[in-house]
């Protein structure tokens, strides 16, 4: 399974895919990513999973725009 996940910290969101979610995550909390490092605490908020990476790969693309980000808002309104 591919994974396309929304992460939190309080100043800012954080989009990304993989193909192991937990290790990702993990690696996101302890700063051990160069995108996330020393920004805080990540909260993973909302995912997705895909059986094909270049779905999930398309999918992330799509979140990052504002067409995405209008999606997101509404999906996760009442999460925050």
């Amino acid at each position: 399974m591919y994974y396309v996940y929304v992460l939190r910290n309080p100043k800012q969101f954080y989009i990304g895919s993989t193909n192991d979610l937990r290790r990702r995550l993990s690696e996101h909390q302890n700063n051990r990513n160069v995108s996330t490092k020393n920004r805080g605490k990540w909260q993973l908020i909302y995912y997705e999973a895909s059986v094909s990476e270049k779905d999930a790969r398309n999918r992330e693309k799509y979140l990052k725009t504002a067409w995405g980000k209008r999606y997101l808002k509404g999906r996760i309104k009442h999460g925050l």
